[in-house]
């Protein structure tokens, strides 16, 4: 019921600034949605939801090895990058300049371990991109919760610094949980919803070849 506090419109200008912002306002005007939503990804796929929550950078590491073959069968992680590309790079650090081709598989481990959700919507956005997929109402309002209840649990963690007051380790502690369970429960969202989208369009038909251009 939460969720109906936040709004499932689309992004406004103040949400496409940063890179993460800008990455995601490419699919702001795509019609095409996913098959399920990621409110309904854990009734569709239970097994999957489960274990990406559980194991989240490990199962981040399995579905992007199927998404980039999903995208170009049996390419292996010949075209693996860090993030593919999407958010570009930071001083020295430039993706497809840091070993990707050398050692793909530690660097994808890297990613999965050190960068959880980062990962997690680099993978989703792998398979927008290949179908042309934008964002409905409940991908909005997940994201959107999810990022409020982050910077909630930042800022009071900033205050509790600043300020002492009765129960402020407790009420710091409960809201970093409800932060952190929610965090791996929209990530689990996600994981699902792409692993559901991957089957359904595996189902009946190979995929066609996908030239990778990042």
């Amino acid at each position: 019921m939460c969720l109906l506090c936040f709004s499932g419109e689309s992004m406004s200008k103040e949400e496409m600034k940063g890179k993460y912002g800008q990455a995601l306002s490419n699919y702001a005007d795509n019609t095409a949605k996913f098959d399920v939503t990621m409110c309904r990804a854990p009734c569709a796929e239970p097994g999957c939801w489960c274990a990406s929550m559980i194991f989240l950078p490990c199962a981040q590491v399995k579905m992007r090895h199927r998404a980039l073959n999903h995208i170009d069968p049996g390419s292996g992680w010949s075209n693996y990058r860090c993030c593919q590309g999407y958010f570009g790079g930071c001083c020295c650090l430039q993706p497809g300049e840091m070993g990707e081709q050398t050692c793909p598989v530690p660097c994808m481990v890297l990613e999965g371990f050190c960068c959880p959700g980062v990962a997690t919507s680099v993978n989703s956005m792998l398979i927008r991109d290949k179908y042309s997929l934008g964002l409905d109402e409940d991908d909005l309002r997940l994201i959107r919760c999810n990022n409020c209840l982050q910077c909630f649990a930042m800022v009071l963690g900033c205050i509790g610094m600043c300020f002492d007051w009765d129960g402020e380790r407790e009420c710091i502690h409960a809201v970093n949980c409800i932060a952190d369970v929610t965090f791996c429960c929209v990530s689990g969202c996600m994981t699902a919803q792409v692993h559901h989208e991957i089957k359904k369009r595996e189902v009946g038909s190979a995929p066609s070849s996908f030239s990778m251009m990042r």
